[in-house]
Parts: structure tokens; C-alpha cells; sequence
């Protein structure tokens, strides 16, 4: 597998591609684009609309209104996407300070997409990029199945994006704070837009996300209920003032990249047994630059000159760790570094309905280090009821290495297509869905597009 497949940053931060926009159609008046004159984005700076004649990745790769590079390693190669949604799609951005998104050549951060399907269902689907990518980075994992089942869709790029984030704002945990904030504006916005549209406001709002998206949904659920029905959350980063959080378990990580920790001690910091034959993937692509970019956010005084104002200009330099990275202990910092992270910390008081999926073998977020403290902490304050919680077995943090290790691993997509459609059953026709359960790597069978959420007997949580 290519480097940049599964390293969430590189493609938005290093890719430049070079495209040519196609020549919108023009709406019709049997329904086709109708209103598509009337929509005006709230609060945007600049935004664009097209009327297209057909909204997935199908119909959209190779132009300008999806990015495939930067969606590289999410997905199995054989996952089958549906095709053939007609609508329009909306581009644009809300006034920022920060540069850091170039895609269209705006050089703008804040940007969103806002696709409206002609034969809409009533609902609008909400979410942001996942690790540092930008606002086109789920199309194939969420927007193309979605958009097929008639939803309108927006995504937000967080406002910052690529391996320079943390130099956004200017205080510490400003970045990840504006990520909240720029998606509570994009639902805001995209609930008016979706009136405009079609006459009145959707009936259900789903927030929805992959990693740190995964975190936006859970935060989103915690702070902002009044804006959604419900949420399914796929292995979201945890955040928490005391830990655990990124900072108190990729540490060790970066220390066995450097021969000053065991395997005893990651098994030590959450990361699961079983799970070593991906460590030297993740050596190369995500352990010390993850530490890094995340540490410069919330802690910069600890270590001024690395990253340093960039984290680098090449591949390796972007990926290379800081030495200093390795003995980083983040329950010995002080104060002011815990209070970053209160800011943008989760409490598990949901308002809405929360279906969570974490692959058992995550060597990015570990499970029982992320997943499993949220939902005690769901259950800790009184929310048990509004949450599921499905592990999976063989899933990793990206699926995109199931390509590499078909016989060890199964992609996360195929249960999260499940988890959403019952997500729908539950707040739509009251339905509750399975108990929180393990689901099982079958022995056999198609793992890519299949994954039913039926609970086996004895694996109950």
C-alpha cells in the first residue's frame, strides 16, 4: 500500500492536483436542479453551485467537486458505491483567517460541500473531515451512500487542515476548538439551505464522522442536541482534560519507534495484542507525526522547535517524530496544558441518539483507550439508554489496509452502513437497535460490503 493511503494528512497537505471544472447543466423545470437560483449559503464568504447529473464519486471523479486523493486508504478497494444521484452541489467557504485548505485554488480554510439531491428524503446528513483531510474526504464512505438514499449532505473541513494545523488561532487548543464551531455553523447554514431548497427544513439531522469526525459527532451530540436527531460515531478520537487522549498513549508509541519502549509497554497504554502486525505501518505513517501536530496543539512550550513552525515540506519530514516525543509525559505537564484540552473535552452527557464502532484492532486509537472510556463515561452520566456500542472485530482505524491483510482484517464501512440504517430505525420508527455487542470477522463470506449488527448470543457487553 502507497504511503500516502493511509496517512490522513498527507493528501491535503502535500497533493496538488490539477483539474478542469466541467460544464454545469442547467436546471429544469420538472424538477431537475429546481430552486437551485434561490439557495444562498448563510454567513458564507464566497460559495458556487452546479447542477450536476450525478452527485457520487461515480459521476464526480476526476473533476473538481470531489477529491479522490484525498479520501485515499478510507475505503476498500472493492467497496461497491451506488451511483446515479442527480443534484446540486454546492461549494464555498465562511470568513477565516487561516490558509491552509488550497483546494479550487482558494486558499481558503472553512470550506464546505452541500449536495442537495433532486428526489429528496426529508433528512440532511452532517460531518466533517476525518485526521487532517479536507471537506471532500468521505464522499465514497458517506456522501455517495447517503445522497443514494436521499439525503441531502454537507461536510466541513474543521477550518484548519493538513500537518500545519495547530498553527491556527492563538492560544492553545484553538485549532480543535474551531473544529466545533465550523461544523455547529455548517449545520446551522446547511438546515437553511435545505429550506430553500425544498420548501422547509429537514425533518431529521444526522451527525455523522470517521475519526475525528467520529469525535465532531460526539461532541456535537453533547453540546448541540437541538440540532440533530441522532449520531454514529466510527472509532471518534477521545479528548479528555485528565486523559486518556492521544497525548497519553501515542507517547510510548513513538518510544518504540525510537528502541526506548517494549510491546509490554503499549500493551500497557491500551494498544491491543493482536494488533502488532500493523505497528510497523503505523512506525511509518501515523505514530510520530500524530504525537507531534496534536502535542504542538495543546502543549507548544514543551518542545518550540520541533515541529516548529511547519511540520515539514516533505513526506518525511512530515512523518518523522520528535525525539523529545518519546518521553512526553502528559499527566506531568501543567496546568494550562490540561485546561487546552478541558476546552474541547468530552463529558459523555449525549442528547441524542449515539450508535459508536471501533475496530478491536486500532493501532491508531486504541479501543480500550478511546471507545470503551467513552461509553462509561456515556454511562457514568445517566445517557446509557441513547447509546449503542459495536465492536469490531478485524477492523482497524482505516479500512484501506484491508487491502494489505485481507486474512487478518474486515473494513469498518460495511458495519457503519448497518449502524446508520438502524441509527434511522431507532429515531424514525422507534426501534432499538441490537444490545452493544462484539461483531464477529466471519470466517468466510463477503466482508466489503456486508456486515449485519444481529447480536450472537453471549456477546452482550
Amino acid at each position: 500500500m502507497p504511503l500516502s493511503r493511509g496517512v490522513p494528512l498527507l493528501a491535503a497537505a502535500l497533493v496538488a492536483t490539477a483539474l478542469t471544472w466541467p460544464t454545469p447543466a442547467a436546471g429544469t423545470p420538472d424538477g431537475h436542479c429546481a430552486r437551485q437560483g434561490r439557495v444562498d449559503v448563510p454567513g458564507a464568504a464566497h460559495q458556487q453551485s452546479a447542477c450536476l447529473t450525478d452527485l457520487t464519486t461515480a459521476g464526480l471523479a476526476g473533476t473538481p467537486y470531489t477529491d479522490m486523493a484525498d479520501q485515499a486508504g478510507l475505503t476498500a478497494k472493492g467497496t461497491r458505491t451506488p451511483s446515479g444521484v442527480p443534484g446540486v452541489q454546492i461549494d464555498g467557504y465562511f470568513p477565516d483567517s487561516s490558509r491552509f485548505n488550497a483546494t479550487h485554488g482558494w486558499q481558503h480554510d472553512a470550506q464546505f460541500v452541500i449536495r442537495l439531491p433532486d428526489r429528496w428524503n426529508g433528512g440532511l446528513v452532517v460531518t466533517g473531515a476525518p485526521g487532517t483531510r479536507r471537506q471532500y474526504a468521505t464522499d465514497t464512505a458517506i456522501s455517495d451512500q447517503v445522497l443514494a438514499r436521499g439525503y441531502a449532505y454537507a461536510a466541513t473541513d474543521k477550518g484548519n487542515n493538513g500537518a500545519d494545523f495547530y498553527r491556527d488561532g492563538t492560544r492553545p487548543g484553538d485549532a480543535v476548538a474551531e473544529w466545533n464551531a465550523r461544523t455547529t455553523q455548517l449545520t446551522r447554514a446547511a438546515r437553511r439551505v435545505v429550506a430553500q431548497r425544498y420548501g422547509h427544513a429537514p425533518r431529521r439531522t444526522y451527525m455523522t464522522g470517521v475519526s475525528n469526525g467520529g469525535y465532531l459527532t460526539r461532541w456535537q451530540l453533547e453540546n448541540h442536541p437541538e440540532l440533530y436527531d441522532g449520531g454514529v460515531d466510527w472509532e471518534g478520537a477521545l479528548w479528555t482534560a485528565d486523559g486518556p487522549n492521544l497525548l497519553t498513549s501515542l507517547p510510548t508509541a513513538v518510544a518504540r519507534m525510537t528502541g526506548s519502549a517494549r510491546d509490554a509497554d503499549l500493551y500497557a497504554v491500551g494498544f491491543a495484542r493482536g494488533s502488532e502486525f500493523l505497528w510497523p505501518y503505523h512506525e511509518k505513517a501515523y505514530w510520530g507525526v500524530t504525537q507531534k501536530i496534536y502535542r504542538a496543539e495543546f502543549d507548544p512550550a514543551y518542545d518550540p522547535a520541533c515541529p516548529g513552525p511547519t511540520a515539514g515540506t516533505t513526506p518525511e519530514q512530515v512523518l518523522a517524530p520528535c525525539a523529545t516525543d518519546a518521553t512526553y509525559d502528559y499527566a506531568s505537564r501543567p496546568d494550562s496544558v490540561h485546561r487546552a484540552v478541558a476546552r474541547v473535552a468530552l463529558t459523555g452527557r449525549i442528547g441524542r441518539p449515539l450508535i459508536t464502532l471501533h475496530g478491536d484492532l486500532d493501532a491508531l486509537l486504541p479501543q480500550v483507550a478511546d471507545s470503551d472510556v467513552y461509553a462509561r463515561m456515556i454511562d457514568t452520566s445517566g445517557r446509557g439508554r441513547l447509546h449503542r456500542y459495536y465492536t469490531v472485530e478485524g477492523g482497524t482505524h482505516v479500512d484501506g489496509l484491508y487491502d494489505t491483510f485481507p486474512d487478518r482484517l474486515r473494513p469498518i464501512l460495511p458495519c457503519y452502513r448497518s449502524a446508520f440504517d438502524a441509527l434511522v430505525s431507532w429515531v424514525e420508527r422507534g426501534t432499538p437497535p441490537p444490545a452493544d455487542h462484539a461483531v464477529s470477522r466471519p470466517a468466510s463470506g463477503d466482508v466489503v460490503d456486508s456486515c449485519p449488527l444481529a447480536e450472537r448470543a453471549g456477546t452482550a457487553r
